[in-house]
């Protein structure tokens, strides 16, 4: 009964995070309309959005490859794998014992080969565009990223992240400046993965600035869906990652009763709608740089976690 209770859990997270991904961006923008005095669309609109592109048909390029066709589903089963195994409500769940963060940062990172691929797949000049501002942006975040998980298992002693949260909800960690910074780092890079302001913007299509957007102009019905609900699904990773790793309180751990795992759940969805109002309030007070900027923005992030994994030798008492 255990076994099968875990089991049921997990279940119920991975389900979680498939039903959260898109109300969350429907809220992001929904607080952005408020924040310019506009009406805006009603937060469910990417459900309405999702299901709208699964019927309508697949248009296919004439030479497009079977990469083409398999990388909407390769991309979003491995980012929702990785959003699955980030514990969002609950630690010691029945597949935490594989929610690495070395392994969640590979499966965003196989994604992120198989989507640039595909936009070189067809050969127009925007695939090619997007793909190759995608893999620019990549060769700096990833290192921030990996930079910003060695400092944090230097302080938690694992890359595990149910052994993670339950030592940063301790009362061990105290106030470190390295933390601090890697949380910046990790902040930045969640920016610029999610082509959020101010490395992209995703309300626009203008060709001299988009990157996500130009990987995926080919793309249509089912496919295209996929794809959306994967890049909704990447910002729930990330902001759970944060809340994860940073803010853990009232994370349930393994063994806890259902009144316990309910409060948990509610606490998530609460954090998860002050994250939405920041990432709101963010990308209205800020304005979109150059991509040729961007390099210098996530240069910063993997200066932070550099500096935070030196600072994690020099400021174990602060």
């Amino acid at each position: 009964m255990v076994v099968i209770s875990d089991i049921l859990v997990q279940l119920g997270q991975m389900a979680l995070v498939l039903l959260l991904a898109p109300l969350l961006t429907g809220v992001v923008r929904k607080i952005k309309a408020r924040l310019l005095r506009r009406k805006g669309p009603s937060i469910f609109q990417p459900y309405r959005d999702l299901l709208r592109l699964l019927r309508k048909e697949v248009v296919l390029a004439e030479n497009a490859s079977w990469l083409f066709r398999v990388t909407p589903y390769v991309t979003f089963a491995a980012i929702w794998v990785a959003a699955a195994l980030v514990p969002t409500f609950a630690t010691g769940l029945q597949f935490n014992w594989s929610a690495d963060l070395i392994a969640i940062v590979a499966l965003l990172g196989s994604a992120r080969f198989f989507l640039a691929l595909a936009g070189m797949d067809v050969g127009t000049s925007f695939g090619g565009i997007g793909s190759s501002r995608e893999v620019m942006i990549a060769a700096l975040a990833e290192p921030a990223m990996l930079l910003m998980v060695f400092c944090v298992a230097l302080i938690a002693g694992s890359t595990q992240l149910s052994t993670v949260a339950t030592f940063m909800a301790s009362s061990e960690v105290g106030l470190r400046v390295s933390l601090g910074m890697a949380m910046i780092a990790l902040i930045m890079v969640a920016l610029a993965e999610n082509a959020r302001i101010p490395v992209d913007n995703p309300a626009t299509h203008l060709e001299l600035t988009m990157v996500h957007e130009a990987m995926i102009l080919e793309y249509s019905g089912r496919h295209l869906a996929m794809i959306e609900f994967g890049a909704f699904l990447k910002l729930l990773l990330y902001i759970s990652l944060i809340i994860c790793v940073f803010f853990p309180w009232q994370i349930t751990t393994e063994g806890a009763g259902p009144l316990s795992y309910l409060v948990s759940v509610a606490v998530y969805i609460l954090k998860l709608a002050v994250a939405s109002f920041l990432l709101a309030v963010l990308e209205t007070a800020t304005a979109k740089m150059r991509v040729f900027r961007v390099p210098e923005f996530l240069g910063a992030a993997l200066m932070l976690g550099l500096l935070g994994t030196l600072l994690r030798f020099v400021s174990r008492g602060f």
